[in-house]
């Protein structure tokens, strides 16, 4: 990748169905929160893992759009700070877009654990 030139392709990438509408990202970070493969929903990170990876995601705008009530509404940040000055929308200027994930637990189980998605650790 370090020598991958803009516009070129990876051949996984190649390999891949491109959606009709939306946009597929990859290279998201989860904060305090894993994904599991198996049932496809968001879980308890693993102990002494900080900061696991988020499979590609497709990321559809939708008129309307009605969440799911097991979604979590996970907020996507730019960097783990979650800070920023606030700009005339009342959100941090290091808040992006909410996401939603599928969960087995509630809105609230989650904010307690402060999950969240990033979009670049600080490390």
């Amino acid at each position: 990748m370090s020598e991958l030139k803009f516009g070129e392709e990876m051949e996984m990438d190649k390999e891949l169905n491109v959606p009709e509408n939306g946009v597929l990202v990859h290279g998201l970070f989860m904060d305090a929160c894993a994904w599991n493969m198996e049932t496809m929903k968001i879980v308890d990170a693993l102990p002494g893992q900080m900061s696991a990876e988020l499979p590609m995601l497709h990321m559809e705008p939708a008129m309307d759009f009605e969440p799911s009530e097991a979604d979590y509404k996970a907020p996507l940040y730019k960097t783990s700070a979650r800070a920023g000055t606030l700009s005339t929308t009342g959100h941090s200027t290091n808040y992006v877009v909410a996401t939603y994930l599928p969960s087995d637990f509630p809105q609230d189980y989650w904010i307690a654990k402060a999950g969240a998605l990033l979009c670049q650790l600080s490390e």
